[in-house]
């Protein structure tokens, strides 16, 4: 036979444990009560405190993307800018440096013309006078060949012949052989 007890809150116990409370039927409608106090108590706090701020650092947070992603853009727009800038400013270098060649190659074509022309015309002069020394050369020896053709020839007659060759005769032999 088992023994039963009331116990403090009045209700028979079978020598064991009481049960869950949340599962009591007698405590269940102050449960209810609770919950519900407690939700409203939570979501009140929820919706006035935690999140308008949660709200507004995501808000914030937007902003600072915005803002950031703005200054990226204008700064990939100058960095495009400066680039243009410095391919502009390296065609127009190219350019100049262009045309700087071309006349600097103008320049010097113009001088060393000039120094060509100079060095011709001192050529020319140096081989002019060059010419006339040599014709002047030319005709004291042709006028002096004949006196050595004389002398040669009276030489070689008289060695030849033993006896002098009459000059007169030498003479007219001598221009007879070189006018012909």
């Amino acid at each position: 036979m088992a023994i039963q007890t009331t116990g403090a809150t009045g209700h028979a116990e079978t020598g064991g444990k009481p049960p869950f409370p949340p599962f009591q039927s007698e405590t269940f409608a102050s449960q209810l009560v609770w919950l519900a106090l407690t939700f409203g108590l939570l979501y009140l706090f929820l919706s006035r405190v935690a999140l308008p701020r949660l709200g507004a650092v995501i808000d914030e947070r937007h902003k600072k993307i915005a803002k950031d992603i703005e200054t990226a853009a204008a700064s990939k727009k100058a960095a495009d800018d400066a680039q243009a800038a410095y391919e502009s400013a390296l065609a127009d270098a190219r350019k100049n440096a262009q045309a700087i060649a071309q006349v600097t190659r103008e320049k010097l074509t113009v001088e060393t013309e000039a120094t060509r022309k100079t060095v011709e015309s001192d050529l020319h002069a140096k081989l002019a006078a060059a010419e006339q020394q040599i014709a002047a050369t030319k005709t004291r020896a042709m006028a002096n060949v004949e006196t050595i053709a004389t002398d040669a020839a009276a030489v070689i007659i008289e060695r030849l012949t033993g006896h002098p060759a009459q000059p007169s005769a030498l003479a007219s032999a001598v221009k007879a052989a070189t006018k012909g």
